[in-house]
């Protein structure tokens, strides 16, 4: 996790963080200029708030009534994960005198549950199911915020942009739909100042990274007439369709990969160069890997002039593809299980799977989230990536650094050999 996304560094003094805090929050209120004790997460947030004219003084507007919101929220996606959120938070929340909130992509929060005290208190600013939290709203707090940068974010005392609001602390952090990526909502934990620990966020983001999982049961199977096609991380792809399961070859991997990528379909020659180096076979060959192919999948699916299918398959690739185009990162690593077909010299494989690859980590970067840019460090095929090492060793806390740098260093030394190797060969 991200230093600057945690509300307090490790030994801060809560009450001096507080008091400098509120000077910086009045000061912005009177004249719109950041002082230097806001983090840059907050101050954009606050910006954001000045923009939609939030009142520092105001409270948030409860816009569903008992009626409209029971029934709302019973038909939201989000309620399947209700039971795991409750498991998780639900003790945590009330020994420590927190509460646990979730709300929809609109800011709206559905549930509020917790300690009975807190609750009693935390009505008295409407924080209460059926109230709008959204950041152009209500300002700076951690579910607004979550939904608005679409990232786990912990809002600090006087970060919070509505002065009612500054006796709190509180994390959230964005839950998807794990099917289609689409942003469902967030989940939120708000107390004292003890939920200012980096902990704290962690556990917010753990307990969504489950909620997403417990959807993912949840979900229905994509109906028997939709084929789904899985070629991330293996060599050899796994194609559902009608129901049955087919393991296919290397070279059958390759043409159903290439056909989904292209749905309008491909002439004979334009398949050939997608599959094969100049050269390589001959016409032949491809309609005979093509005519074993179809009687593999069976009738119907497989179509000729130009070569199609019938339909498109859910294809992980596409999947990953369309959360990072939704801005999506977690959910998009989440379903990056490995490289497409990682084994393929086939040219148009080869181009995809550098293209969705190069994505993941240019938004992976681009993030500097510390946790997905571990996932990916960590993973067979990003053990060796030393761009993402290195953001990785600036993302850590100081104290679990060491480890980190020493892999950089590491890489480092490994391609210094490699060059000088190069350097050294004849006609270098």
């Amino acid at each position: 996790m991200s230093d600057s996304w945690v509300a307090l560094e490790p030994g801060a003094d809560p009450v001096e963080r507080s008091g400098a805090l509120r000077s910086a929050h009045d000061a912005f209120t009177a004249d719109g200029r950041v002082r230097q004790a806001v983090r840059p997460v907050v101050a954009e947030s606050w910006r954001r708030s000045a923009r939609a004219r939030v009142s520092p003084d105001g409270t948030a507007c409860v816009e569903l009534g008992d009626d409209e919101l029971e029934a709302y929220r019973t038909g939201h996606p989000l309620a399947g994960a209700m039971p795991v959120i409750r498991e998780l938070m639900g003790a945590y929340a009330r020994d420590g005198e927190h509460l646990v909130a979730v709300c929809d992509a609109h800011g709206r929060l559905l549930w509020v549950e917790g300690h009975t005290g807190a609750l009693r208190r935390a009505g008295r600013m409407n924080f209460v199911a059926g109230a709008r939290w959204a950041e152009s709203a209500a300002g700076t707090n951690a579910p607004g915020t979550a939904i608005a940068v679409d990232r786990p974010v912990q809002v600090f005392a006087a970060e919070h942009f509505r002065r009612p609001v500054q006796a709190w602390t509180c994390a959230a952090a964005p839950v998807h739909d794990p099917r289609t990526g689409r942003l469902l909502g967030a989940v939120d934990i708000t107390g004292g100042d003890r939920l200012a620990h980096p902990h704290s966020l962690a556990f917010v983001q753990a307990v969504a990274r489950a909620a997403e999982s417990q959807l993912a049961l949840l979900s229905p199977a994509p109906a028997v007439d939709r084929a789904r096609l899985s070629a991330l991380g293996r060599d050899e792809a796994l194609l559902v369709v009608d129901g049955r399961e087919v393991r296919l070859s290397r070279r059958h991997s390759e043409i159903l990969v290439v056909l989904a990528h292209h749905p309008q379909g491909l002439g004979g020659d334009e398949l050939m160069a997608a599959l094969y180096e100049e050269g390589a076979v001959t016409p032949v060959t491809l309609r005979a890997e093509l005519s074993r192919l179809r009687a593999l999948l069976g009738p119907g699916v497989l179509c000729s002039r130009p070569y199609r299918l019938t339909a498109s398959p859910d294809a992980d690739f596409d999947t990953v593809s369309r959360r990072l185009a939704s801005g999506s990162v977690t959910a998009a690593l989440s379903a990056y299980a490995g490289p497409l077909l990682p084994g393929s010299c086939a040219p148009s494989v080869v181009r995809q799977r550098r293209l969705l690859a190069d994505q993941v980590r240019a938004a992976l970067l681009a993030r500097g989230d510390a946790a997905l840019l571990a996932d990916w460090a960590y993973s067979p095929w990003g053990e060796d990536d030393v761009a993402v090492w290195r953001a990785l060793a600036a993302a850590v806390p100081a104290g679990r650094r060491p480890p980190v740098q020493a892999r950089v260093r590491a890489l480092d030394a490994e391609l210094g050999t490699v060059r000088a190797t190069r350097l050294q060969r004849p006609g270098s």
